[in-house]
């Protein structure tokens, strides 16, 4: 938390410096309002998208109800809004997990899935763009960097899925001596089995593509409406790398950081600092608003409350208090 915080406040800083309000205010004062509202539309509608993927890789495991999946999605991105390190993530599979009977592991196991499928289809998504769009020889080669470890990632994962296959063709039933952890190895990979196999896993790729599609629609319309005058292409550019940089979790709502990297993307197509700074602002304040209330909404109808919240996020994340020393 104390380097997340430390991390942002950097970054402010050095956004902050050299700005010039007056200019941003103006900026802002010329913002057409109809492109912010349907900027607004298509992020909110990227996280249904995204519960319905969710829905999707769970099939495997017991029919999940949409209407929870969705409440459990907003439910999660408040978390995040609030509380640092991102704990939605972990939330959201607690919550899908005690309304629909499926094992807390299986849940954060598919959350762990659509990190894969989502690193998966930025990369390539980035490959197609560099064809089309003229970047800093820089960029480039940390989009290579990147494709190069994904593949890597990627071809370990259908490694271990075949091992799986393997494994189970040879040995269906699970042994009676078989050691804790190895077990519990191995109902991660069975897991991780049934869900890549599945039908369903098909649906959820292609579901997968639409998700951070009406999200550069979302920034796109959000450029729009400031008058940035990038294309479809640039929005793709500065989502990527706004994402890249908020991958690691932060403090709250990833303030700081996803104006940083917004600006930095920004910077690719030679935009003017203080346009930039003032457009990341804009845009994140704006994509932000609507899941305040849309989250809260959803928690409520979780059955928590802020309180009741802000407990499990502590107690599910705070270490396991050692025993106390002989001089304490």
């Amino acid at each position: 938390m104390i380097l997340g915080y430390a991390l942002s406040i950097a970054c402010l800083i050095w956004l902050l410096h050299d700005f010039h309000i007056v200019r941003a205010l103006r900026d802002v004062s010329n913002v057409d309002w109809k492109w912010v509202i349907l900027g607004m539309a298509f992020d909110v509608v990227s996280y249904v998208v995204q519960a319905v993927r969710w829905k999707l890789l769970l099939t495997p495991f017991g029919k999940v109800r949409l209407s929870t999946a969705i409440r459990s999605v907003f439910a999660g991105m408040f978390a995040n809004l609030v509380f640092p390190l991102r704990p939605g993530e972990v939330l959201r599979g607690y919550l899908l997990s005690n309304s629909e009977g499926i094992t807390i592991g299986r849940a954060l196991g598919s959350v762990g899935v659509e990190r894969l499928i989502d690193l998966v289809i930025a990369t390539a998504s980035l490959a197609v763009v560099s064809l089309f769009v003229e970047l800093p020889r820089r960029f480039r080669k940390v989009a290579d960097s990147l494709s190069i470890g994904t593949l890597i990632f990627l071809g370990i994962v259908v490694l271990l899925i075949f091992y799986l296959e393997w494994k189970m063709g040879t040995t269906p039933e699970p042994q009676p001596g078989t050691r804790r952890i190895v077990g519990k190895g191995m109902a991660a990979l069975s897991a991780l089995h049934a869900m890549g196999t599945a039908p369903s896993f098909y649906s959820a790729v292609l579901t997968s593509i639409l998700m951070p599609f009406c999200q550069v629609l979302a920034l796109w319309s959000m450029m729009r409406s400031y008058n940035l005058g990038l294309s479809f292409m640039g929005a793709v550019v500065v989502l990527l790398v706004i994402n890249l940089g908020v991958s690691l979790p932060n403090i709250p709502a990833n303030t700081g950081t996803y104006q940083l990297f917004c600006v930095l993307g920004l910077n690719v197509f030679q935009v003017e600092k203080t346009r930039a700074t003032g457009f990341a602002f804009f845009a994140w304040f704006a994509l932000t608003v609507p899941f305040i209330f849309i989250g809260f909404a959803a928690l409520v109808r979780s059955g928590l409350s802020l309180h009741s919240l802000r407990e499990s996020v502590v107690h599910r994340h705070a270490p396991v208090p050692s025993p106390p020393s002989a001089n304490s």
